[in-house]
């Protein structure tokens, strides 16, 4: 299990642009992404499931990435991030 910590600084947050390119980049992998603010989390393949969450610019999340490819996958997901959120 990979997980990491990551603090938003898109300006309104993870919205429905980027939780859709997102919900699309992890279902290439086969480890299971899970993203986690505070006591709520969702999968990040699901995109309703990550708008619930309600992130917002300045909040930390916790991704936490599972399965057979979570090297590579923890390692693009967080590359991800930088560059879109």
């Amino acid at each position: 299990m990979k997980t990491f910590q990551y603090i938003i600084t898109d300006e309104v947050g993870i919205h429905a642009r980027p939780a859709g390119v997102l919900a699309k980049k992890v279902k290439e992998y086969a480890s299971k992404v899970t993203i986690t603010k505070g006591e709520k989390s969702a999968e990040a393949q699901k995109l309703m499931a990550v708008m619930s969450l309600g992130v917002k610019k300045d909040d930390t999340i916790t991704v936490t990435v599972e399965g057979e490819d979570e090297e590579v996958a923890a390692q693009e997901v967080e590359a991800f991030f930088k560059e879109n959120l």
